[in-house]
């Protein structure tokens, strides 16, 4: 089969190899899945330019999408022809999706609604399953304000149409470059926080009540804003990621006296009842049509390296997708 894969830690276009591998049969409660798009998250990247494996070669990449092509013992064969959306394939795995073919667990190959493409499904793995928890874990936010950081990025454009849709107000932030991509997704107010204050202006556009929520995408720019105190007592602050390695300082006394609940979460890890839970309800988000899937460059296989290099420069708008099929 076509793959792509890394046997060592470094830059895009010196360690990753594109060449011919042979693809595993499915075992016993698997399937193979035909890859039609992988996509290309910046935990792939980070993963690729630095964190050691324990496998001596990596195919990347967790997200996917394609077609059931065969299924191991204890499969029912009704599964072969069905078009399926992939998560977690290169989580404590040596094989992820920049592949020909992708042989993983059955239930880690999702259902996927005809109206939905295959870049769309490739989508659905990391951004789409961390906005559904990070929506789930801030509780009933009909009515509420929430602060929505990186507003224009990936995950947080799904998590702008999530919390919309649940009657939230958003305010969100970005950069001056992806603004108008936040506000296609429904926020209400964009703050470029490269050049303002972002507390300053959440407290002037609350009128210096403060905001209910935060859902963040980097606990160092949660942190700020916890210590300038932007929500209400009892807010509820949900993180799921870090642009800074390392330990991060959270002020105890901002979070302290006014009660705030700060709730950390990985996608690659949620408990079986909540990835139950949030599988459920992005399928049927799936199902109705609803969201709006932010597909932005797309690489051959063979410009693979390419593909890594964009999500690295940060400047893309959308989910970056390598065409597999």
């Amino acid at each position: 089969m076509k793959a792509a894969w890394y046997e060592r830690n470094g830059a895009a276009r010196d360690v990753l190899k594109v060449g011919e591998l042979d693809a595993a049969q499915p075992g016993p409660g698997e399937v193979r899945v035909k890859i039609e798009s992988s996509g290309v998250n910046p935990s792939d990247v980070k993963s690729r330019r630095g964190r050691p494996s324990t496998f001596p070669r990596v195919i990347p990449h967790s997200d996917g999408a394609g077609v059931i092509e065969s299924v191991g013992q204890g499969i029912d064969h009704s599964r072969v022809g069905q078009r399926v959306w992939i998560w977690n394939a290169q989580w404590k795995r040596a094989f992820g999706t920049a592949a020909e073919f992708c042989t993983l667990p059955s239930e880690q190959a999702v259902r996927m609604p005809a109206r939905v493409d295959f870049a769309a499904g490739a989508c659905m793995g990391i951004p789409g399953l961390t906005a559904v928890q990070a929506i789930r874990l801030s509780g009933q936010i009909g009515g509420k304000t929430l602060v929505v950081t990186g507003a224009g990025s990936g995950v947080g454009h799904y998590v702008t149409q999530m919390a919309k849709a649940k009657g939230a107000r958003v305010i969100g932030t970005a950069s001056e470059a992806k603004a108008d991509h936040a506000r296609a997704a429904g926020a209400d107010f964009v703050i470029d926080y490269r050049k303002k204050d972002v507390a300053k202006v959440v407290k002037e556009l609350t009128r210096g009540k403060g905001v209910d929520g935060i859902i963040d995408m980097d606990i160092s720019s949660s942190a700020k804003l916890i210590a300038d105190e932007i929500m209400v007592p009892h807010g509820t602050a949900v993180i799921y990621g870090s642009n800074v390695p390392g330990d991060i300082p959270v002020s105890w006394q901002a979070v302290l006296f006014n009660s705030y609940t700060l709730k950390f979460f990985l996608v690659y890890e949620l408990k079986p009842e909540d990835r139950r839970a949030a599988l459920a309800e992005l399928s049927q988000l799936l199902e109705s049509g609803v969201l709006k899937h932010a597909i932005g460059p797309r690489f051959p296989l063979r410009d693979i390296a390419a593909a890594h290099e964009a999500v690295e420069g940060g400047k893309t708008i959308g989910n970056v997708i390598v065409d597999v099929g």
